[in-house]
């Protein structure tokens, strides 16, 4: 079983996929962390993330740069939203996804065109979303915990300018797929969202 978990940053989807996997005994891809990944490596070898050439360039990134703290920072997800929109960039990795989610008893991925691109074929699709402001607190909260002293009003700014980003670009942008299923966490606690997640594949399951 595929499950494709789609949504805007800071909607919770990563958390939700987790559990998912967790829930189902299934293998778990952030493919966020590839882009971040790629965004790192460009800013560690000097060059500009919205360059095209440069951030091809980053997909050749080591694999051990995965499992680095780094990728958690503010500063590789705002590098990770600019390499995103290159189409080279969504190509060079896009063999790699298809791979994870072909892999045999399936699997559950997170990102921002997993239903639509990489695993359209996916028995359950969910789409998380949550008010802009709701995810600017998560975020805000999130990079309090790690010791960052980044003032709400840009964590918002950058909330609102990964959005325009992702759903504006060319190249697989970010929409919630027809047969997806749309969960709104931004009233829920996390163990309520998680629950509503897993309510929604049983569903889809029991459709197959």
């Amino acid at each position: 079983m595929i499950i494709a978990v789609d949504g805007p940053a800071a909607s919770g989807k990563g958390t939700i996929a987790k559990a998912l996997a967790r829930h189902y005994g299934l293998p778990h891809l952030d493919t966020g962390l590839l882009y971040r990944a790629v965004g790192v490596s460009v800013m560690r070898a000097g060059g500009d993330p919205g360059d095209a050439e440069d951030a091809l360039h980053g997909c050749a990134f080591d694999p051990a740069l995965l499992a680095d703290a780094v990728l958690k920072t503010e500063s590789a997800g705002r590098a990770a939203s600019l390499v995103s929109a290159h189409p080279q960039v969504r190509e060079a990795l896009l063999e790699r996804q298809r791979a994870f989610a072909g892999q045999p008893g399936g699997a559950v991925l997170d990102g921002r065109d997993i239903g639509t691109v990489i695993a359209p074929q996916a028995e359950a699709k969910l789409f998380v979303t949550a008010s802009s402001g709701i995810r600017a607190q998560r975020r805000f909260r999130e990079l309090e915990s790690m010791g960052g002293g980044v003032p709400f009003d840009a964590v918002m700014a950058d909330i609102l300018a990964r959005d325009e980003r992702d759903t504006a670009r060319s190249a697989a942008p970010l929409r919630q797929a027809e047969d997806a299923d749309l969960l709104d966490t931004s009233d829920l606690s996390i163990d309520a969202a998680v629950q509503r997640a897993i309510a929604l594949v049983e569903a889809r399951k029991a459709d197959r």
